[in-house]
């Protein structure tokens, strides 16, 4: 269990100790894995234990991860997880200070970049997941006029209808039910733009 629902990241070193290409893929790791030790992380990210354990106790530092309950009998083994079902960073939190507002745009595009690696990647491994997982993997476009509320709502609207898919998965994988579950990535950008100002 986390302790909180979500954490709203408003302070300029929490989002720095984030917005690092390793320890933000550590704290994914973590959210998808549940709880992990440092050289189980090591193993996924390819990088040496004792690294991988410095950039968790960073992580630690700004409250964004935890220790865990031991799963094993080893007392030597350090486990964690992370502090918070979820994360958000506003825009608003940081657009009055210079050093934020570039901190908040650096990180922005790390995680947007990294989200694009990923989906990359599913694009490479396609042909390896079968029909039934080609088939239900979606990739959309759209492109709609609304106003700012309007585009608020629906991004609330998206993430209380993703949200309510998450609680399934957790509630099948608390009754033991994992058959024919995959992790899956939900990537959603909303944002508004003008025409002739790089459209396409």
């Amino acid at each position: 269990m986390t302790d909180e629902k979500d954490r709203r990241i408003t302070d300029v070193r929490t989002l720095k100790a984030l917005a690092h290409p390793l320890r933000a893929d550590l704290y994914r790791l973590l959210h998808v894995e549940r709880t992990a030790t440092a050289s189980q992380l090591a193993d996924h990210v390819d990088e040496a234990v004792s690294l991988v354990s410095y950039h968790l106790r960073k992580l630690a530092e700004h409250g964004l991860i935890t220790e865990a309950e031991p799963q094993t009998g080893d007392g030597r083994e350090r486990w964690w997880r992370t502090a918070s079902e979820g994360l958000h960073i506003h825009d608003s939190d940081f657009r009055g200070d210079p050093t934020g507002a570039a901190a908040h745009l650096a990180a922005s595009r790390l995680f947007h970049d990294q989200r694009a690696d990923r989906y990359r990647r599913f694009l490479d491994e396609r042909p390896a997941w079968g029909p039934e997982w080609t088939a239900a993997a979606g990739d959309t476009e759209s492109w709609i006029r609304l106003t700012s509320d309007e585009l608020r709502a629906l991004q609330r609207d998206m993430e209380t209808l993703i949200r309510s898919y998450a609680e399934r998965g957790r509630a099948a994988e608390a009754a033991d039910d994992s058959a024919g579950r995959e992790h899956v990535a939900v990537f959603t950008y909303s944002f508004p733009f003008r025409v002739g100002e790089g459209s396409a």
